[in-house]
Parts: structure tokens; C-alpha cells; sequence
């Protein structure tokens, strides 16, 4: 039996070495199209773009943050994160995972701007402190606004990954102290592409920076500097606990018989209805889950006007309530030994289905406006009696 071509790059010639399946890397190519929201047949024009064009050199700088993006990205598996140094990027410079320190690490720093000047991505993790000259974060003697400064304007391109460096995170809220800012307000009229979430999930940067590689653009993006595939929609709107907030079956208390059963988490906190995020979509860690997949209700970190900000018990402004058609109807109750004609009645009765949902929305919707009370949802949205 013929043995799988082996593909993985060199980053002086780009031509193959040994390590990574052929199938395999074009396994992933495709998993980047779907990220995308791609044809399967761009994975081959993705695959050629990345043999063609070498590895990628990457500049990656941390600011005032927790590194917890560095964290997240340690644990993509597809791929695993010493592939995509090694294979699909040519990381020059990570204050985390440099493998020299110090002098040497500066010196590599200093090599890189002036070897991959104008051809570089640079990527700007944490919040940048201007307050009393930007002295809250210095590295190698020199503050970390000036470091942006300098480094900034020989990128190619520069992605700012997670809340802080997007819109300014924990490190931004009042009282503020460092004067936190985003990268994006330190580098007025530059382009800067926001990845956000705290973290952000992994494969939203690496969808990013491999469409930038295989198009020579950068993805198309929201009024906020997100790529459009990722931050396109309501996290509302994907949530596996929507036909129950479209139902008006809301879980109340943390282990209460409502959570316990996967009720909607609005009225914990839940911010999904105003936050614009694919991760009940593209979901955390390779196993399957969100914040809301474990019970805990999203916390809009993805927002500059809603994470860090409004209370985390404080129910969200419904933006999108209408539900869609093809959401199943949770209100039905579900008999045990259904007979062949209540199986063949209820055939029949599935495509009024769809509208009587709409018709029963639409009366709880009507319902909860005609409440009073601090957890009637802002907007509309259904409303369970208490």
C-alpha cells in the first residue's frame, strides 16, 4: 500500500520536509474554508497558497494582559500549535515562547523588522496603558506604546487578538487607572483587525491570518474591525438553548430544576442576545464547548459596550427575538408508546407546526410585555410566569 505524502515546510526554500500528512493538511485547509464560511473547493486553492508562498512571518507582542490568548492558542489541536509555528507560520518573536531571553530575544526582534519589513503580520495581545507615558508596561526599558509604535508601521498587517487589545478588556474598566486602550485607537489610521473574546477562540486567529496568507487581503470585516465570518452574528441566534427562550422556559437560579433541564439562561445574565460571536458555533478546547454549553450564562466579552461593563447578573437588551422556523416546538409534551395513528396525526400536524410556534411566540411576547417586573426581557422576548 502506496505511503501518504508527508508535507510540512522549510522557511528558507518552503520546500517539503517530513512530519505532516498530506491528508491531513488538506483535512485542515478545509476545515479553514468551512471557518470561513468557504466552498470545500477552496481548501485546494488554500493548500497551494501556503506551499507557494512559504511560512508566514509573525511578530507577536503582549502587553497588559493575562496571556490568556497565548493560552487558548497553546491548546488548538487542528493543528496542534507546533505545527502551525513550525509548518504553516514562522513565529519570530513571542515574549512567552521565545526559546532564547533577554538580549537574544531582543536581537531577533530587531532582525526580523529590518529582514521582513513590510511583509510581516504583527499580532498585539493586552491592552496598551498610555497614562503617566505608558510606564505600566515596559519591555527592554521601553514602553509598550512606543514599542507598538515602532514595530506597527512595518507590519504588512496587524491583528489584535482578544478583548484587551481589541477594545481595552479588564484593563479598561473604571476606574482605569493605566489609561488602558486598545490597539486600534493607539494606531489611528491603520488598519487593525480585531479578534476578541477573552480568549478568543483559536481558530477565529488562525482562519484570520491564514485567509490574509492565501488571498493577500484581509477577510472581510464589521463596523468594529471583526471578520465578518467570525462576529457576523448573535450568539443568540446559533444557542442550542434558543427554542427554550422562544418557549419562555427560563432557568432562574444556579441548580435550580430549570438549569438542571438546559433552560434558557436569560434571566442569570445571559448577554448572547447582544453579542455578536460564533461560539456556540465553533466551540472551546476540541471538546465541544462554550460557557453556555456548561451552564454559565455568556458574558459578552466580545462587546466593548457589554463585557467588563454592565453587571454580570444584568439581563441583556434582546436585539433579534424573532425565532426561526425551523427551531422545534419544546412546549409539546412527550408521550411514551405512541400509537401508528398518533404518530401519522402527528405527521400531518408538523406542518402547521411552524406556525402555530410563531402564533404561540408572538402571545408570549405579547404577555410579557403586559408584566411588570426587573427580568421581563428587554426588547421582547417571551416571559415564563413566575
Amino acid at each position: 500500500m502506496a505511503t501518504a505524502k508527508k508535507f510540512s515546510y522549510n522557511s528558507d526554500s518552503g520546500k517539503p520536509l517530513a512530519d505532516l500528512s498530506r491528508r491531513q493538511f488538506i483535512k485542515f485547509c478545509g476545515c479553514v474554508a468551512a471557518a470561513l464560511g468557504m466552498p470545500a473547493s477552496m481548501a485546494p486553492k488554500i493548500a497551494r497558497a501556503i506551499e507557494q508562498g512559504g511560512r508566514l512571518p509573525v511578530v507577536w507582542l503582549s502587553f497588559q494582559g493575562c496571556t490568556g490568548c497565548t493560552e487558548s492558542l497553546l491548546r488548538s489541536t487542528h493543528p496542534t500549535l507546533e505545527k502551525l509555528l513550525f509548518e504553516l507560520i514562522s513565529l519570530e518573536y513571542h515574549e512567552t515562547l521565545n526559546a532564547g531571553a533577554g538580549v537574544q530575544a531582543e536581537a531577533a526582534l530587531k532582525e526580523t523588522l529590518n529582514r521582513d519589513a513590510g511583509r510581516f503580520v504583527l499580532v498585539a495581545e493586552g491592552a496598551i496603558p498610555v497614562a503617566d507615558k505608558g510606564v505600566y508596561v515596559r519591555i527592554n526599558e521601553q514602553a509598550g506604546v512606543d514599542l507598538l509604535n515602532e514595530v506597527a508601521p512595518k507590519a504588512l498587517a496587524v491583528i489584535a487578538i482578544g478583548s484587551c487589545a481589541s477594545w481595552g478588556g479588564i484593563p479598561s474598566a473604571g476606574p482605569n487607572p493605566t489609561g488602558a486602550q486598545s490597539v486600534g485607537s493607539i494606531l489611528e489610521g491603520r488598519p487593525v483587525v480585531n479578534i476578541p473574546g477573552c480568549p478568543p477562540n483559536p481558530y477565529n486567529f488562525l482562519s484570520t491570518v491564514l485567509y490574509f496568507a492565501t488571498f493577500g487581503k484581509l477577510p472581510e470585516l464589521d463596523a468594529h474591525n471583526r471578520p465578518k465570518f467570525a462576529y457576523g452574528r448573535l450568539i443568540h441566534e446559533n444557542c442550542e438553548r434558543r427554542p427554550h427562550f422562544d418557549a419562555g422556559r427560563f432557568a432562574k437560579a444556579f441548580g435550580d430544576d430549570g438549569h438542571r433541564k438546559g433552560f434558557c439562561l436569560y434571566k442569570l445574565g445571559c448577554k448572547g442576545p447582544e453579542t455578536f460571536a460564533n461560539c456556540q458555533v465553533v466551540k472551546f478546547g476540541d471538546v465541544e464547548a462554550s460557557p453556555i454549553s456548561i451552564g454559565h450564562p455568556c458574558f459578552g466579552c466580545t462587546e466593548s459596550g457589554v463585557g467588563f461593563k454592565k453587571p454580570l447578573f444584568q439581563t441583556a437588551d434582546i436585539q433579534r427575538f424573532t425565532p426561526p422556523a425551523f427551531y422545534p416546538h419544546v412546549l409539546e409534551p412527550r408521550g411514551e408508546g405512541a400509537t401508528p395513528l398518533a404518530a401519522a396525526l402527528g405527521g400531518v400536524a408538523f406542518g402547521g407546526a411552524i406556525g402555530a410556534g410563531y402564533a404561540l411566540t408572538n402571545r408570549l411576547f405579547k404577555a410579557a410585555d403586559g408584566k411588570e417586573g426587573a427580568d421581563k426581557p428587554k426588547g421582547g422576548g417571551a416571559h415564563e410566569d413566575e
